[in-house]
């Protein structure tokens, strides 16, 4: 019998073979040396013995309501929650057997704890489902087993990043402990402690069984009417273009039969790139290789908690009398010959690469190293850019749903994700905010793009067990769209932040360039590592859970644009225009602000979903009709209007606003020139003087008020002038065309040089706009918050008669008061916070801080958090006031003041440009 510790030194010896990122579908491979025994560790598992029949289980329907294609987790998970919401013409088609795919050979963790509020909330209802309700319904046990889950520290960072977790969990009710390494090894005696900086314990996290869990919720399905088909491939999908010219989906065909339906549902795992296809669908995931291992008996090992040892990147999974052993390397093999025979299958283990696994294993077990291995399973799993999923309705194609991509999470996210699935096919939107999920969270230009796909899922796959800090960034497909002020800023030490493709400044490094340059595996692959990489190391010294090394200079860009002046380059903006015959009645419809004032007004509003949950929130400027003039204005013979959106979630906005128009069948032309025009913002008390320097129009309060634009000449270029501000101080943006970006710039910076003018960062823009109390979408403004909870009544034309989307939903509430609402919280202390923080109200949890940074003119820590009232009454300024409030972080607890109004100027005197 072969040994882990002898399967090492085995490996150690052998000749390690040049692996090339780019094409690697056959390796060498090491696994019949310790065991030829290839086998996943379950009892049972739904494989059919050779030779039983290949024909569909059942007869197609001849239609339905919804097609849910791939039954693995997701799948089964989706068909189940679809039915249990009360949609029973739908089928599930499976082309082997349920679990075939990817699903049989999981490891079938369940951790309750991540650095994420949603992903905790989805992670709970898996949990439920599988530990609960379906046994309630069905009467049939899932194979769920709740041992326990342990993560491991090896230094202080780790560690502070689970007591991020524990205080997290209090508000969600999840029992977790911080222990010692005395505590660990009385809980886990097989355990070596002695280089262990402490451990989480987490008793009710467990391990679910695949075949068992898809079997019990297809039956569930079924007894709510559902159809489940197995043994029958789909073979192409008709899509066909409406009046309108948009694409639906119309049917799905198989050679057995075609099922008219409106609606797929794409959950075929790593299969789903080609189902996409298709449908002229683009699923950006990409196939590897993951593997575990099976380990002979272990005395004294039943019973243990499921071990995480994300500092070796590790786990241990108890496995009855023995455990599993997997982890994530960061030479993963990529299958690039996806295989549509690929059923209940494994590949080889390549001893090469899963080496690195078995010494951290038997690091952290010892007696593993005279444990003998009983098989291997090395499966192929898909991953995708960011590590999360590809949810939602796909772009391309309306009624084409997406449900892949899991990244080896598809059983412990797949109850969560499988009910907001559902959610979103029946009621057109999920219950929470999936933006962090949804396929519209990627530009359309890099989800077919095969570098970035490739690149970033490795990085994603590679840095998965990293600690996660707050103001990390990628190396992988840097640089894919870069603004016009690029070059010149990375001169001037600008150190860029990659969001939704772009190149946007975080900070300027005092110390010259630090350019981002191209990716370089981390050295995998026989690919030369970048040495003296000074962009990676900066990011390193912000590996920190305490105020990184550059506060200073941060708060040198904050405080002045509060004193003096800053340019902030904001290209990476979406920039949409919206014109044609119903383009008044799409704003009034879209927009929760009247955005119709005359035309020269801009107004900041919101967009909302059907539940009154705000989609976003942008400026809206309404147009002069007239004659082309592109990019700074659209041919309009009436109503037109120039929206300018965060470029971050400018995909998002954009697929928000056209499926409005094509649900209302509005007559509108919605145009994008976002990469037509750079816009630069000079905000600050001396912003005036710069720009009257610059700009051929008088900037008085009188000719030019807040709130308003106009095109003028800048250093003999038009652009158009804005009188806007995201940090709460006078100022302008200037959207200006692409040619022009330079010229402007270096005439706005050559009139502020006697007045100390810098360039400044998004990093500051975080800390200037929490401090004034403005929102960021997707952090203290989401899907599931309604501007009445956010403090954004005044975006809502609620005394007006004019109808919008969504409106409804905020009247019941506002009659009904809130019971949640966001509160602004500072603390006394120096202690940076960066959101999940823990609210409590007189000792009990009420919420969760969703943002915070630190207000240097203020010199406190803020936080927002959206609180409610444990006792489900409304939260009013009542109970706000008279509450004695704290948070939680990292296990300590500070004293907190909770504030009704923003504590930097609440009169909003600096925007006006009023200063004392």
């Amino acid at each position: 019998m072969a040994f882990l510790g002898s399967a090492v030194r085995r490996v150690v010896s052998a000749v390690r073979p040049s692996l090339s990122p780019l094409s690697r579908a056959s390796t060498r491979s090491y696994s019949s040396e310790p065991t030829k025994e290839k086998n996943v560790p379950y009892a049972k598992t739904l494989k059919q013995d050779e030779g039983a029949s290949i024909g569909p289980t059942k007869p197609l329907p001849r239609s339905a309501d919804v097609v849910v294609i791939g039954g693995g987790s997701l799948g089964c998970q989706t068909v189940y929650h679809l039915a249990k919401m009360g949609m029973t013409n739908v089928v599930l088609l499976e082309r082997d057997r349920l679990t075939a795919g990817t699903t049989w050979h999981t490891a079938g963790l369940l951790w309750q704890l991540r650095p994420s509020d949603v992903e905790v909330e989805l992670l709970a209802h898996t949990r439920n489902v599988i530990s609960k309700d379906l046994e309630e319904e069905t009467g049939l046990h899932t194979g769920w087993i709740q041992n326990g889950g342990l993560f491991i520290a090896s230094n202080k960072q780790r560690l502070d990043e689970y007591k991020r977790l524990m205080s997290l969990g209090k508000v969600y009710g999840i029992e977790s402990h911080v222990l010692s390494p005395a505590e660990t090894k009385d809980l886990y005696p097989l355990m070596n402690v002695n280089d262990l900086y402490g451990t989480l314990y987490v008793p009710k996290d467990g391990t679910m069984d695949p075949a068992g869990t898809c079997t019990t919720l297809t039956r569930a399905a079924s007894a709510r009417g559902a159809t489940v088909i197995e043994n029958c491939p789909v073979t192409g999908i008709k899509v066909h273009t409406d009046d309108l010219g948009v694409k639906r989906i119309k049917a799905v065909e198989t050679a057995h039969g075609t099922i008219e339906t409106p609606c797929v549902v794409n959950c075929a795992g790593v299969w789903a790139t080609k189902l996409g296809d298709m449908a002229g669908v683009k699923v950006p995931l990409i196939a590897m290789h993951h593997a575990y291992v099976v380990t002979e008996r272990i005395e004294g090992i039943q019973n243990m908690p499921n071990v995480r040892d994300h500092d070796a990147s590790v786990y241990l999974r108890l496995q009855g009398d023995a455990l599993s052993v997997g982890g994530y390397e960061q030479n993963p093999i990529f299958w690039d010959e996806v295989s549509d025979k690929f059923a209940f299958s494994l590949f080889d283990l390549d001893w090469d690469v899963f080496m690195q696994h078995i010494e951290g294993a038997i690091n952290r077990v010892p007696v593993l190293e005279q444990t003998g291995i009983k098989s291997t399973v090395c499966g192929p799993e898909s991953f995708t850019a960011d590590h999360k999923p590809l949810m939602g309705e796909a772009p391309e194609v309306r009624g084409f749903f997406l449900g892949c991509g899991f990244n080896s999470a598809g059983m412990m996210l797949g109850g969560g994700c499988g009910r907001e699935l559902a959610h979103w096919i029946i009621h057109g939107r999920p219950e929470k905010d999936m933006y962090g999920y949804d396929i519209r969270r990627f530009h359309n230009s890099l989800t077919d793009n095969n570098r970035w796909i490739r690149e970033r899922s490795h990085e994603s796959y590679a840095k998965n067990y990293s600690v996660v800090f707050p103001f990390d960034e990628p190396l992988a497909s840097r640089n894919m769209r870069k603004d016009p002020f690029h070059q010149v800023l990375t001169e001037q030490g600008c150190v860029f932040q990659e969001r939704h493709g772009w190149e946007r400044p975080g900070w300027f490094n005092k110390d010259g360039p630090a350019p981002v340059l191209d990716y370089d595996y981390y050295g995998a692959y026989d690919i030369n590592k970048n040495v003296n990489y000074k962009y990676n190391d900066l990011l390193g010294k912000e590996y920190t859970f305490g105020f990184p090394p550059h506060h200073d200079v941060i708060k040198s860009e904050c405080l002045t644009c509060r004193h003096g002046v800053a340019v902030f380059d904001m290209s990476y903006f979406g920039k949409f225009y919206l014109t044609g015959p119903d383009a008044k009645k799409a704003a009034d419809w879209l927009f929760t602000a009247d955005v119709n004032k005359k035309p020269g007004s801009t107004v900041y509003t919101c967009m909302l979903n059907k539940r009154g949950g705000a989609e976003a929130d942008l400026t809206v400027s309404r147009l002069e009709p007239g004659a082309a003039s592109l990019p700074l204005a659209p041919e309009s013979n009436g109503d037109a209007y120039y929206l300018a959106i965060g470029g971050g979630v400018a995909e998002h906005n954009w697929n928000h606003i056209r499926t409005v128009l094509q649900d209302e069948g509005f007559k509108c032309q919605l145009t994008d020139h976002s990469e037509d025009m750079g816009m630069i913002s000079i905000q600050g008390p001396k912003s005036r003087d710069v720009l009257q320097e610059v700009l051929d129009t008088d900037l008085s309060n009188e000719a030019f008020p807040f709130s308003t634009h106009k095109v003028v000449s800048a250093a003999g270029h038009q652009v158009r002038a804005m009188r806007l501000s995201f940090v709460g101080e006078l100022g302008w943006e200037l959207h200006i065309p692409k040619g022009s970006c330079l010229p402007v710039y270096n005439a706005v910076m050559a009139a502020g040089a006697k007045h100390g003018i810098i360039n400044s960062g998004y990093r500051a823009i975080d800390s200037l706009s929490i401090e004034k109390g403005y929102r960021h979408w997707h952090a203290d403004l989401r899907p599931d918050d309604t501007p009445l909870e956010a403090g954004l009544a005044f975006t809502c034309k609620l005394k007006s008669s004019i109808p919008f989307q969504g409106r409804d939903k905020l009247e019941k509430q506002k009659q009904e008061g809130l019971s949640r609402r966001i509160v602004c919280f500072t603390i006394d202390e120096k202690e940076p916070m960066f959101g999940l923080e823990a609210i409590f109200r007189n000792g009990v949890p009420v919420g969760h801080l969703r943002r915070s940074d630190y207000g240097f003119f203020i010199d406190k820590t803020i936080g927002y958090g959206y609180i409610r009232n444990p006792d489900g009454g409304v939260v009013n300024n009542d109970f706000i006031k008279s509450g004695d409030f704290t948070l939680e972080r990292m296990g300590v607890t500070y004293k907190a003041k909770a504030h009704l109004k923003s504590p930097f100027d609440p009169e909003n005197k600096r925007v006006k440009g009023i200063y004392a």
